[in-house]
C-alpha cells in the first residue's frame, strides 16, 4: 500500500465529522466509517488518502458497518496478494452524489471519485451509474428489515410503528436526502400508516430538527440514533434490525421493538452491489464480488442479523434488467 500521511488522534476523530463541507452534529463514532484493513489484521482509521492507493476501494451503504471487520479480514485471509482494503460505510446517497458524481472532501481532503466497488440499498443508485456508463452489472448480496430502536427496557412503552404518532415521543430518524433507509423505506412505512406529515412536517434536511424538539433528522443514523437514545435526547428511531442486534451485542442501553410485515419492508429491501469500470483494481473487485457469493461470506452477514441472499440473487446480472 502506498504510504499515506497519518492523522493525529484529534484529526482522525475530526476527519469523519465533515463530508463535502457539512459538519456532523457529533462524532458518535463516525471515524469508524473510514477504515483501511491490512493483511495481518491491522486496521487504520480515518486515512482518507487510502481511497487513492489501497488495493481495493469500496464505498458501501453505512448500515453494514458492523460486519466489515470480520468480513474483510476473512476475505483478506483467502487473498494474500491483496494487501489493503479501504472501506467507507456511510449513506449511499451521500456517496453517490458527493463522492462519485462530484469531488467530495472529508476534513478538507479529497476522496477518490472512482472506488472499485459501490453498494446501496437502492438499485436506482446503481442504475444512475449505469447511465453514466461506469457500471454495467450488479447482484443482490443480502437483505434487511426495519425495526424501532428504543432505550433499554422500553421505558416509553412503545409497542410498534403506530406509536410514532404519539405526541409525547422525541424521535430520531434517518434524513430523507442521503439515507436510503428513510428515503426509500422508512418514509414509505410512515406514509402507509398516514403518519408521514405528522412525524416529519414534510421537512427535507439533514442534521436538523424536522419538527423542533420532536423529530430529529440525522446525518448518519446508524451512529447517531443509538447515541441520542442513550443520552436521553431521543426516545425512538427507525433503524435496521441489524443495528439493534449490534448495539445489544456491545451492551449498549438499547432495545428493539419489532415492526411487523409488510410495514418492515422486508420484502423490498435488497442490498445491491457492483464494480465501477473506472476503478483502479478491477481484478480485486471481481474477486471480492465472487467472495460475497460464498457460504462463508453469507454466514458472516447472517451472524449480524442480515437475511442471506438466494443463489439466483448472488449471480451478477446486467443493470439493464
Amino acid at each position: 500500500m502506498t504510504a499515506t500521511t497519518k492523522f493525529g488522534l484529534g484529526a482522525v476523530l475530526a476527519a469523519a465529522a465533515l463530508f463535502t463541507g457539512g459538519a456532523m452534529a457529533q462524532d458518535a463514532g463516525h471515524s469508524k466509517d473510514y477504515r483501511t484493513f491490512l493483511q495481518g489484521g491491522q486496521i487504520e482509521y480515518g486515512d482518507i488518502g487510502d481511497s487513492y492507493s489501497a488495493d481495493l476501494v469500496m464505498y458501501l451503504a453505512g448500515n453494514q458497518f458492523m460486519v466489515m471487520e470480520e468480513l474483510i479480514q476473512d476475505f483478506l485471509a483467502g487473498h494474500p496478494d491483496i494487501e489493503s482494503v479501504y472501506v467507507e460505510t456511510i449513506p449511499p446517497g451521500q456517496i453517490l452524489k458527493g463522492q462519485i458524481l462530484k469531488q467530495g472532501q472529508i476534513d478538507g481532503k479529497d476522496t477518490a471519485m472512482n472506488p472499485d466497488i459501490y453498494a446501496s440499498v437502492n438499485l436506482g443508485h446503481l442504475k444512475t451509474l449505469a447511465g453514466k456508463e461506469i457500471m454495467d452489472s450488479y447482484m443482490i448480496y443480502t437483505h434487511n428489515k426495519l425495526e424501532l430502536m428504543v432505550a433499554k427496557g422500553n421505558p416509553k412503552g412503545i409497542e410498534g410503528p403506530q406509536d410514532l404518532g404519539r405526541d409525547d415521543l422525541v424521535q430520531s430518524h434517518p434524513n430523507p436526502l442521503t439515507e436510503g433507509i428513510f428515503k426509500f423505506y422508512g418514509s414509505a412505512m410512515l406514509k402507509d400508516m398516514g403518519l408521514y406529515e405528522k412525524v416529519t412536517a414534510n421537512a427535507e434536511c439533514r442534521s436538523c430538527w424536522a419538527i423542533e424538539g420532536k423529530t430529529w433528522f440525522t446525518a448518519r443514523h446508524h451512529r447517531e440514533t443509538p447515541d441520542r437514545i442513550e443520552k436521553g435526547e431521543a426516545d425512538v428511531g427507525i433503524v435496521w434490525v441489524t443495528e439493534v442486534v449490534e448495539a445489544k451485542k456491545h451492551g449498549r442501553k438499547i432495545d428493539g421493538v419489532a415492526i411487523q410485515a409488510p410495514l418492515n419492508k422486508a420484502d423490498e429491501v435488497g442490498y445491491a452491489i457492483g464494480r465501477l469500470k473506472t476503478g483502479r483494481n478491477a481484478e480485486n473487485a471481481e474477486q471480492y464480488l465472487a467472495y460475497l457469493a460464498t457460504d462463508a461470506a453469507q454466514a458472516i452477514y447472517a451472524k449480524y442479523g442480515f437475511v442471506p441472499a438466494t443463489p439466483a440473487e448472488l449471480t451478477l446480472r446486467p443493470l439493464s434488467q
